[in-house]
């Protein structure tokens, strides 16, 4: 049976990283999407052999690893290629996510990514947390902590899904709006929901 998982997700500059970290330090075992992306495609990997067969040895960096800035180069301005890849990596971070899950011991673990409803990852968890502020408020934190005028910052936030489409893929929302300790108090009252939840899975016949 695998653990009882949750799915993390949220806009750019929603503070996801931030309630990650909250639940990290309540010792939830927590898995970045970005690391298992990395990882599916770490040399001597079937998935980095296979991009370099449909994209081209110079996707390749001298050393064997992948080159991610020609790769996003091809994929971010051809969706056929971007299809292509996920295609190729999107069943290696399947595989990975679903081994890690059974791994675990904790009620339950979370799964932590940008995309994890645009990527069609959600069928992964059980449950789907979104970190949730208003767009103005993303605006003035991508302003802010990346320096991005609002033209940028506009165009960042739009490459995502959009808000109205997380919050109605999601079981339960994080309020993030002000960063203040309410967020705290609200991972807390997450926590002892979901140890409930995930306690209760183990002990079911």
């Amino acid at each position: 049976m695998s653990t009882f998982t949750i799915g993390l997700t949220g806009g750019i500059a929603s503070g996801k990283t931030h309630v990650a970290n909250l639940f990290i330090k309540l010792g939830v075992p927590l898995l970045e999407a970005d690391e298992v992306a990395r990882e599916v495609v770490a040399p001597p990997s079937p998935a980095l052999a296979e991009i370099a067969t449909s994209f081209g040895a110079d996707m390749l960096n001298a050393d064997g690893t992948l080159n991610r800035r020609a790769l996003r180069d091809v994929v971010f301005a051809d969706p056929a290629a971007l299809r292509r890849l996920e295609a190729i990596t999107h069943p290696a971070i399947r595989a990975r996510v679903t081994a890690w899950r059974a791994a675990q011991t904790a009620p339950y673990c979370i799964y932590s990514a940008a995309i994890l409803i645009e990527a069609g990852m959600a069928a992964l968890v059980d449950r789907v947390l979104v970190v949730d502020a208003p767009e103005d408020v993303q605006l003035r934190r991508l302003t802010a902590r990346d320096g991005a005028n609002e033209v940028q910052a506009r165009q960042m936030i739009a490459t995502q899904a959009s808000r109205s489409l997380r919050l109605g893929r999601a079981d339960d929302v994080v309020d993030n709006r002000d960063e203040t300790r309410t967020v705290e108090a609200q991972v807390a009252r997450l926590h002892r929901h979901y140890t409930s939840l995930g306690s209760a899975r183990r002990s079911a016949p």
